[in-house]
């Protein structure tokens, strides 16, 4: 397990949370709810900022299961297998809803400005697909070892 991955949890974890007091568009002053409550895209803003933070959350605290095991030797084959499946899926999924929740903030701040916002959310699909394409392998490879055919169990082809 690579430390980065935890500490990319971690700071969508801050992100996420920081984000919670510093809604878009601020809050009004009398009743102390958020001004575009009623708006549909800061009704996305809100449920992709919970999903990632929680999803970032969960992965924060698979890897510090992994980092923090007293596992033996057979636990090697089931247990942190698993962990790092649920660490790295959630991680994956609070990256995307954390660069959806940031795409529904600004529609939400820049109405009417599309030649603006289409841009910017183009990008931000960036970090999730340059994180997916050095990751999604080694997802991919924990999930086929674990649950695929084992090692032992492969019907060797004769060399001859």
């Amino acid at each position: 397990m690579d430390e980065g991955q935890s500490n990319l949890g971690a700071l969508i974890v801050t992100i996420m949370f920081a984000a919670a007091f510093t809604v878009p568009g601020g809050s009004n002053q009398d009743t102390g709810l958020p001004i575009f409550m009623h708006d549909k895209p800061f009704k996305i803003f809100i449920i992709t900022y919970s999903f990632s933070l929680f999803s970032s959350s969960t992965s924060v605290l698979m890897f510090l299961g992994i980092l923090t095991s007293r596992d033996a030797e057979e636990d090697f084959l089931i247990s942190l297998p698993k962990k790092m499946i649920i660490g790295l899926s959630t991680l994956f999924f609070s990256i995307a809803t954390m660069m959806m929740a940031f795409s529904a903030a600004l529609l939400l701040i820049l109405r009417g400005e599309s030649w603006i916002v289409a841009p910017i959310i183009g990008l931000a699909g960036i970090p999730i697909i340059l994180f997916v394409l050095m990751q999604f392998h080694l997802l991919v490879d924990i999930v086929v070892s674990t649950y695929g055919p084992g090692i032992f169990d492969k019907k060797i082809k004769p060399w001859f």
